[in-house]
């Protein structure tokens, strides 16, 4: 499986609005998406996890992608405090298909809690060099995860893989789906090698601006067509 994530915390270079995200994500998924993962955002351009901001993206998004599985992150930089985010999650009225947690983030088995409290699917974001695998893996529900996301954060594409195994060592123990991926000079390495292990990954304008030639991508589609073009090689 292929995850487009079209925005992120890179400003105005990625789609902001929901209509923006509605028209990028429409072509991703002509691309070969076949799942995507919205950082909503509050009318200043910030990430929200506040209701009103979910329910725009998520419906819009929606609308424009039929029948493809939508999530939201809920990273701290959303809200700081993690039991307000609990209560904001709580209040969501249109609920995500899966919602991301980063393990690294204090509070994150309170924000976990209060989506599979809500019927929401989670996402376990799991950084590299941090303590974040051991955290979800202490965690009573762990096994009750949509996927573990296996976030690589190294950059260099010369170790970026090498990285990589070694946070999937530290995640053996779970018994739930990976999906793997890097961001900026790790993002190609890592999907390459997400890819020769039959692993899901992601591919968007959150995780790098390039193609793995250096130039510049025109938009998310570009970025899933070539990752779809890595996996087939790869017998997916």
């Amino acid at each position: 499986m292929i995850q487009v994530c079209p925005n992120g915390p890179l400003g105005h270079s990625v789609p902001l609005t929901p209509d923006d995200l509605a028209a990028s994500v429409r072509e991703a998924v002509a691309a070969g998406a076949q799942d995507v993962h919205l950082h909503p955002k509050d009318p200043a351009g910030n990430d929200s996890v506040a209701p009103e901001h979910v329910a725009a993206a998520l419906t819009t998004v929606r609308a424009a992608a039929p029948g493809v599985p939508v999530g939201v992150t809920t990273r701290e930089e959303a809200c700081p405090d993690p039991r307000r985010r609990a209560e904001l999650v709580t209040s969501w009225s249109v609920l995500p298909d899966h919602a991301s947690v980063n393990w690294h983030e204090e509070g994150a088995d309170l924000v976990a809690d209060a989506l599979l409290a809500h019927g929401v699917g989670i996402e376990a974001g799991i950084f590299s060099g941090t303590e974040a695998a051991r955290r979800f893996l202490r965690w009573p529900s762990a096994d009750r995860v949509l996927r573990v996301l296996a976030e690589v954060v190294d950059t260099d594409p010369a170790t970026a893989a090498t990285t990589a195994r070694d946070l999937l060592t530290e995640l053996a123990p779970s018994t739930r789906p990976l999906l793997l991926h890097g961001e900026h000079g790790g993002a190609w390495p890592v999907l390459r090698l997400a890819a020769s292990l039959g692993l899901d990954t992601r591919i968007g304008l959150e995780d790098t601006l390039l193609l793995p030639d250096g130039s510049p991508a025109p938009g998310n589609a570009a970025l899933v067509a070539v990752a779809r073009e890595i996996v087939a090689r790869n017998g997916g």
